[in-house]
């Protein structure tokens, strides 16, 4: 019987951290913010446990060639409360697009994580930019493509 078990990483210090750029022109909004949260946990490393930041950073350009499937870019609503009555604001995608084209990825990976401090400390790894200027050269991020 062979009582070897899993190596977890016991420090902060062994985990290997890495930048990768993604570019998200003509990728499609969900299948990309999944991707994005995958990296962002670490899921995609051998030594991922559930309650280690084990994740690398990730770097998204031209978030204004984003692209939705059906009838989103009419139809889908962002929502945000002030907290007061009658504090409701609504907005579409496309009003949000020529507006902030950064908030509607960051908003997809967002939902894609835990929904607790350790979610709030990964969603701080992510940084999207529109254009294809950004300002993270000195990490010498990885490019990586999805599909």
């Amino acid at each position: 019987m062979n009582t070897q078990k899993t190596p977890v990483p016991d420090s902060k210090t062994k985990i290997e951290k890495k930048f990768y750029l993604i570019d998200a022109t003509g990728k499609t909004l969900g299948r990309l913010a999944s991707n994005i949260a995958k990296i962002l946990l670490g899921k995609h490393k051998p030594c991922w446990v559930s309650y280690m930041d084990t994740g690398d950073s990730v770097i998204v350009i031209n978030a204004e060639k984003i692209k939705v499937t059906g009838k989103k870019i009419t139809d889908k609503m962002y929502y945000r409360h002030s907290g007061y009555l009658g504090g409701l604001k609504k907005e579409t995608f496309m009003s949000l697009m020529q507006k902030s084209p950064e908030t509607i990825i960051e908003h997809a990976v967002k939902g894609m994580l835990p929904h607790n401090r350790f979610g709030r400390k990964l969603i701080k790894k992510l940084k999207v930019y529109r254009g294809s200027e950004h300002v993270h050269e000195a990490q010498k991020p990885i490019p990586l493509e999805i599909k």
